[in-house]
């Protein structure tokens, strides 16, 4: 009776942390879903944030139409024109995400750099190594659900 105690004790503690990721499971670095840039998860104030820190192809290729060969990726879609010349590296795609407890943060926005547009979003932490991130306009029922993976 002991034994069977013990072990439904340390069944349920290790149960818990996959149950409820805390509000900082979701800080870290994420591969985004085409496996071509990586994304900072930080804390900033209350929220947590997001930014761009490595890119596959970080300047534009030989050829390219959209800049100029061999420098920085702008954020040439941005709708406020004085920003059109940001570069994509480093630029910060998620802001004000907060957590709603268990494995959710919601209430933030992600912008897309290859469009320009921004979404209201929230984040779903599946498992330590899986981040279900959807952006939306209006209700999160008319979006689109993009799965990131824990960068190495």
């Amino acid at each position: 009776m002991k034994y069977a105690c013990f072990l439904l004790i340390l069944t349920s503690a290790a149960a818990i942390p996959a149950s409820a990721a805390g509000p900082d499971g979701i800080l870290g670095t994420w591969l985004n879903q085409a496996k071509d840039a990586k994304i900072d998860v930080f804390q900033c104030g209350n929220d947590y944030c997001g930014k761009i820190v490595w890119m596959k192809e970080p300047d534009y290729p030989p050829g390219s139409k959209n800049g100029t060969p061999g420098t920085p990726r702008l954020d040439r879609f941005n709708p406020d024109l004085a920003k059109r010349s940001t570069p994509i590296m480093g630029l910060q795609i998620m802001s004000g995400f907060q957590f709603a407890g268990g494995k959710v943060w919601n209430n933030g926005t992600i912008y897309d750099p290859d469009t320009g547009k921004t979404y209201s979003s929230k984040a779903t932490l599946v498992s330590p190594q899986e981040l279900d991130l959807r952006g939306f306009v209006g209700v999160s029922m008319f979006g689109r659900t993009e799965k990131w993976t824990r960068a190495k």
